[in-house]
C-alpha cells in the first residue's frame, strides 16, 4: 500500500531501531504553535470529510477500517475518540475498550477476544487498548517472558496480515505523551471532582514503571509495524495537534480505500405516490 507524506512522517518501519524517546511528545507535525487558535476551521472541514467517507464506506459495505489506539495511562485515548469522531454516524462505528481479561477471556488464547470485536464490512472499528496489552503490559508485569513475547509478536504479524487479506485496513496509533505531561494530567484528575473517578492507585503503580513501559512499547512497535498494518507515533502533549494528526491520518487512509456509493439501476421512471 502506498502512503501519503503525512503518514510517512509519523510511521515506524518494521524492525528499524526505534525508541519513543526519539520522538518529541510536544511536537506539532505539520503545524505551528500559533495555528492552535485557528485549528477549529480546518478541523471542521476534516470532520465533514470524515463523515462523508464513513458514509460511503458504510454504504459500499465491502471492507472496513480498524483504528487501534494505544497509550500510557492518561495518554488521551478517550478524548481522541470523542473529538475525532464527532459528527460521524454512530451506526457505522464500533468502539471496543479492552481491560484486564475476564476469566472467560483468559481461558482462551490472547487473540480470541480481539476476534469477537473486529469491525464488520462497512464499519470503522476503534480499539481503546488492544491485543498489544498482551505483549506490553503482560511483559512488563512479568506474566510472560521474552520468548513468549516474541512468539506473540509473530502471531500478531500473522493475524494482522490475515485482517488485511480480508479487507480490514488496520491503522495503529500510539499516542505519545511525556512523563511530565502525564503527571499534570493525573493531578488534574485528582483535583477535579468530575474526573476523580478516572484515577486509581494502579495509575501510580504503573507510572513507577514508566521506563519499562517505554521500552516495551518501543520494542513492540518496531516488531509489528508492517506494510499492511503500520504503526504511527503521534505526539500527544497538545490535544489540538494530536486531533489534527489523527484526522489527517484517517482521511488519507480512507481516501486510499476510496469507498463508493453502490450504483443502483432500475429506478428510472419510478414515482413514489
Amino acid at each position: 500500500m502506498a502512503y501519503s507524506h503525512s503518514e510517512q512522517h509519523l510511521r515506524v518501519k518494521l524492525g528499524e531501531p526505534f525508541h519513543l524517546d526519539s520522538i518529541d511528545a510536544s511536537a506539532t507535525p505539520g503545524l505551528r504553535r500559533k495555528d492552535k487558535k485557528n485549528i477549529q476551521t480546518p478541523l471542521g472541514k476534516m470532520h465533514a470529510e470524515l463523515s462523508d467517507l464513513q458514509a460511503r464506506l458504510w454504504a459500499e459495505h465491502s471492507r472496513s477500517l480498524l483504528l487501534v489506539l494505544q497509550a500510557l495511562d492518561s495518554g488521551g485515548k478517550d478524548g481522541t475518540i470523542r473529538r475525532v469522531f464527532k459528527g460521524v454516524n454512530p451506526q457505522g462505528v464500533r468502539i471496543t475498550g479492552f481491560r484486564q481479561p475476564s476469566s472467560i477471556e483468559a481461558s482462551h488464547d490472547f487473540l480470541w477476544r480481539i476476534n469477537q470485536a473486529l469491525p464488520a464490512k462497512g464499519e470503522i472499528g476503534i480499539f481503546n487498548r488492544s491485543h498489544y496489552e498482551d505483549v506490553v503490559a503482560a511483559y512488563v508485569m512479568k506474566l510472560i517472558n521474552d520468548k513468549e513475547r516474541q512468539r506473540r509478536f509473530q502471531e500478531i504479524r500473522n493475524f494482522e496480515d490475515y485482517l488485511d487479506s480480508n479487507q480490514i485496513d488496520v491503522v495503529k496509533v500510539f499516542l505519545h505523551i511525556s512523563k511530565d505531561e502525564q503527571r499534570k494530567r493525573f493531578q488534574q484528575r485528582i483535583d477535579d471532582p468530575a474526573k476523580q473517578w478516572k484515577f486509581s492507585d494502579t495509575d501510580l503503580k504503573t507510572r513507577k514503571l514508566w521506563t519499562q513501559y517505554q521500552d516495551a512499547y518501543s520494542e513492540a512497535i518496531s516488531a509489528t509495524s508492517t506494510d499492511e498494518s503500520p504503526w504511527f507515533v503521534i505526539p500527544a502533549n497538545h490535544r489540538w495537534s494530536r486531533d489534527y494528526s489523527i484526522m489527517k491520518l484517517l482521511l488519507d487512509r480512507l481516501e486510499l480505500i476510496n469507498p463508493q456509493y453502490p450504483q443502483v439501476s432500475g429506478l428510472e421512471g419510478i414515482i413514489v405516490k
